[in-house]
């Protein structure tokens, strides 16, 4: 880099220390996640799954993926799993539930897609200790539960969540799926450092997390939870882990991130271009609630100063990260003028690419090591990085767009209210006739816009 900078050095010094920066805090989460160490299994276990844990789990098109995923849970032992589905699938997924384990899997219903009022209802229908959130597709390993559980040994501890790692959907990864396999291990370190450092995490996926059941209960989080809007008028469904981890912050309650073998689970992502779609919605959810937490609640400024650090970090990395393309055009330009720049543009360019090249396989070391066969893909992974710097700037001018993107009939919750409305005076006739449906009415009451009670 020195070389593409030989004739006017000083003018080049600002970009060298951005990248100076930027690397030297990526050593620093690779030292702190190196340092870290999960909550060891407790001798004299306070909480047992059998007896204290619940998993729930809100879908509207759960598939055979469904029942490796729930046998995996069921190695656990919780007490039971808990499906909340809308009514016209209660068919194919009790079917399901069957097959699984019909003692410990029940299937509960509400009237339409909406899987925030889904987990609130699964919220009222739990009488155990702790809950467990699990996408349908998230297979677990056999210790998952007790090393979850060893976390709520701390009596401050009202959240955890897990590292991942990708499953594929066929036989091998395509491109898609091994970029997200990229992104999961740079988060995986993300996460583990944060929870070393500060004890803070931006939020616990919501793919596998476990919250203290009496935090659910509360109904002013269930009021809050149902009544959440982007400045006041967007209604949100999508963004419920990013809401929960707020509000653990904001109620002085603290989190952990097991980040180890015995607690990571597998989920398969998108196996083509509609990754992208899951990427944006999930890029719009981290403006919204990063936003929030830095300059409307403030909570993370006090409690985790790191996490709060990382926070603002993303907010500028789309910037800084494009500096880099804008210099290498500005340098390209000028040397096809006469005694513009000391190199051609070939050099420019393969110096830019193999400076890249080199410096994005050191950051997948830790994902390379496990998988080497993935390091062809590293030039898909450099031209994501810009994809998604872009997108995250366009993903920022469009917050007020709040559909989940990638699954139909779910997504608009001022419609699934709606719905919930036009349902109520039929349950209130069936329970009259004594065929009282299986989804809840209370819901309503909470999510309705403008409601008071609490």
């Amino acid at each position: 880099m020195l070389y593409l900078t030989a004739d006017r050095f000083p003018v080049f010094v600002p970009f060298g220390i951005i990248g100076f920066y930027r690397y030297l805090w990526f050593l620093i989460r690779v030292a702190a996640s190196q340092t870290y160490r999960p909550i060891p299994l407790p001798i004299n276990p306070t909480y047992v799954a059998s007896e204290d844990v619940t998993i729930i789990v809100p879908t509207i098109d759960a598939g055979e993926e469904f029942k490796e995923a729930a046998r995996s849970w069921l190695k656990g032992k919780p007490k039971e799993i808990v499906i909340i589905t809308e009514e016209k699938m209660l068919g194919p997924l009790q079917e399901l539930a069957n097959s699984v384990d019909p003692s410990r899997v029940r299937v509960l219903t509400v009237p339409f897609a909406n899987k925030r009022l889904q987990m609130v209802h699964g919220i009222r229908n739990t009488t155990t200790d702790i809950i467990v959130f699990a996408d349908d597709d998230a297979i677990w390993p056999p210790t998952m539960l007790p090393y979850i559980l060893a976390c709520f040994e701390d009596q401050k501890v009202g959240g955890v969540g897990t590292s991942q790692r990708v499953q594929p959907v066929g036989k091998s990864m395509t491109v898609w799926e091994v970029l997200a396999a990229f992104r999961l291990s740079i988060r995986n370190i993300e996460i583990s450092a944060s929870t070393h450092i500060d004890g803070g995490v931006p939020c616990l996926s919501g793919r596998t997390a476990a919250y203290r059941t009496i935090i659910l209960k509360d109904p002013e989080f269930i009021h809050g939870f149902t009544n959440d809007f982007w400045l006041g008028k967007y209604h949100l469904n999508s963004g419920d882990d990013k809401f929960l981890t707020r509000w653990m912050v904001g109620h002085g309650w603290n989190t952990y991130i097991q980040c180890c073998p015995e607690a990571e689970l597998l989920s398969t992502m998108k196996p083509n271009w509609r990754f992208l779609l899951q990427v944006l919605r999930w890029t719009r959810n981290t403006w919204r609630s990063d936003l929030r937490s830095l300059f409307m609640e403030r909570h993370v400024w006090s409690r985790h100063p790191y996490c709060t650090y990382t926070m603002i970090d993303k907010l500028f990395n789309p910037l800084t990260l494009l500096v880099g393309p804008c210099l290498v055009a500005y340098l390209c330009v000028k040397s096809t003028r006469p005694g513009g720049y000391h190199l051609p543009i070939w050099k420019i360019l393969l110096s830019y690419a193999a400076w890249l090249t080199v410096t994005r396989t050191l950051k997948l070391v830790p994902h390379l090591w496990k998988r080497p066969q993935d390091i062809i893909h590293v030039p898909a992974f450099i031209a994501f990085g810009y994809y998604f710097a872009i997108m995250k700037i366009y993903a920022l001018f469009t917050l007020h767009e709040v559909g989940w993107g990638t699954r139909a009939g779910i997504g608009n919750a001022t419609e699934a209210l709606a719905a919930l409305d036009a349902q109520n005076a039929r349950q209130a006739q069936d329970e009259k006739t004594g065929d009282a449906r299986r989804y809840d009415p209370e819901a309503a009451q909470y999510a309705a816009p403008g409601s008071t009670r609490r």
